[in-house]
C-alpha cells in the first residue's frame, strides 16, 4: 500500500493551529462534515493547517477529498493504529498549536471560536475545553473561563478528560512525548503527561467538540479477545503512570497520583462491566494490590470516587458492584 499525498503550498507565516484528523474506514460524508466544521472556523487559510491521516482504510477517501484542493494535506499509511496515525500527524505539523480531531466527530463553531480567541489573546500553552453530543453551540456570553493555572495544579484539583481531543495546546510543549503505538486507551497515558508539561493553562466550559458514539466503533466491540486486550493495555498504562509518578517532584506526583487513582477506579469498573465475572474481578484486585494500586487511596476526590473506594474495599461491596454496574448506562 503506497502513500498518496496532497501537499499545501509552502507558506511564509506559521499556521496558528494544525488540526490532525485521524481517519479509518468511515463514510465519506462523515469525514467531509469533520473537515467542513474546521473550515467553518474564523481562521484565515494561512492560519490553519489541516492534516488528514488515513490509517490504511480499505477504500481511500482521496477522490472525495479532491474538492478541498490545497485546503488540506492528505496522508495515507498502512494500518498501524490511532497512536501511529497521530504521531505521524505530529511529525508533519507546522502549526503553533495542535488540535486532534477524530474523523467521525466535529468542532462546534461558536464555542471553538472562543478557544481560538483565547489563544490569540492570551497565548496560553493549553486551552482545556468541554465536549457535547450536540453540534449546536452555546452563546459566547454564557461561557465561563477559569484563571490561568498550571496543568499540575489543575490535575491536583480536578478530574480530567481522558480524550486528547479536548485540548488545544502549543506544539512546543510536546518535546519527545508521543502516543504509545499498538495499544488501546492511548489517550489515558498521553493526556496527563501532556498536561503536566503545561505551565499556563486556561480551562473553559465551552462545549467546543461534538462527539458521536458509533455502535460499530472499536470501543463498543463485543469481541472477547479485543476486550481482554483493552483491559490488559489499560492495566499496563496504570503501571507505567504509577511508576512515572514516583519519579516526579511532589506537586506533579500528587497530580498524577490522583489521575492514577481515578483510572484504577475506571479499570475496576471496566473489569466488572466487560467480564461480569466475580472470579476475574477478585483476580484483578489481587494483581492491583500487588502493584500497590489497590486499595484505592483514601482521598475525597469526588463523591463518586469516595463511594466506589468504600464499596470496592470489601468483598461484600464488590459483590454489590457486580450487581449494580452491569445495569448502569455506559459512560463515555
Amino acid at each position: 500500500m503506497h502513500h498518496q499525498q496532497i501537499y499545501t503550498p509552502i507558506q511564509a507565516a506559521q499556521p496558528l493551529v494544525t488540526f490532525i484528523v485521524t481517519y479509518y474506514n468511515l463514510p465519506m460524508q462523515m469525514l467531509c462534515e469533520c473537515i467542513d466544521s474546521i473550515l467553518a472556523l474564523p481562521l484565515a487559510k494561512d492560519e490553519r493547517e489541516i492534516i488528514i491521516i488515513d490509517d490504511g482504510s480499505k477504500v481511500s477517501p482521496i477522490d472525495g477529498l479532491m474538492q478541498y484542493g490545497d485546503e488540506i494535506t492528505y496522508i495515507r499509511q498502512k494500518n498501524m493504529g490511532l497512536s501511529e496515525a497521530r504521531n505521524r500527524g505530529i511529525q508533519m505539523a507546522t502549526g503553533k498549536y495542535l488540535q486532534f480531531v477524530d474523523a467521525d466527530d466535529t468542532l462546534i463553531s461558536q464555542p471553538y471560536e472562543h478557544c481560538i480567541e483565547l489563544v490569540m489573546r492570551e497565548e496560553p500553552e493549553m486551552v482545556v475545553f468541554d465536549f457535547s453530543s450536540s453540534p449546536i453551540g452555546v452563546p459566547d456570553c454564557h461561557i465561563q473561563d477559569q484563571p490561568v493555572q498550571s496543568g499540575s495544579y489543575y490535575m491536583r484539583h480536578n478530574n480530567i478528560h481522558g480524550s486528547a481531543c479536548g485540548y488545544l495546546f502549543k506544539r512546543s510543549i510536546l518535546g519527545d512525548l508521543r502516543f504509545t503505538p499498538g495499544i488501546y486507551h492511548e489517550d489515558e497515558e498521553f493526556t496527563p503527561m501532556l498536561l503536566l508539561r503545561a505551565e499556563d493553562v486556561i480551562v473553559t466550559d465551552a462545549k467546543a467538540y461534538c462527539y458521536y458514539d458509533r455502535p460499530d466503533s472499536i470501543t463498543n466491540s463485543s469481541d472477547t479477545n479485543e476486550q481482554q486486550k483493552r483491559l490488559n493495555d489499560f492495566k499496563d498504562i496504570l503501571k507505567r503512570l504509577h511508576i512515572a509518578a514516583d519519579r516526579m517532584p511532589i506537586d506533579d506526583k500528587t497530580a498524577l497520583q490522583r489521575r492514577v487513582a481515578q483510572l484504577t477506579m475506571d479499570y475496576i469498573y471496566q473489569v466488572i462491566r466487560q467480564t461480569r465475572s466475580r472470579k476475574q474481578l477478585e483476580s484483578e484486585i489481587k494483581e492491583l494490590t500487588r502493584l500497590s494500586l489497590f486499595p484505592l487511596p483514601n482521598q475525597a476526590y469526588t463523591t463518586k470516587y469516595t463511594w466506589f473506594r468504600r464499596m470496592s474495599a470489601t468483598s461484600v461491596g464488590r459483590a454489590l458492584l457486580m450487581g449494580i454496574i452491569p445495569l448502569t448506562r455506559k459512560e463515555r
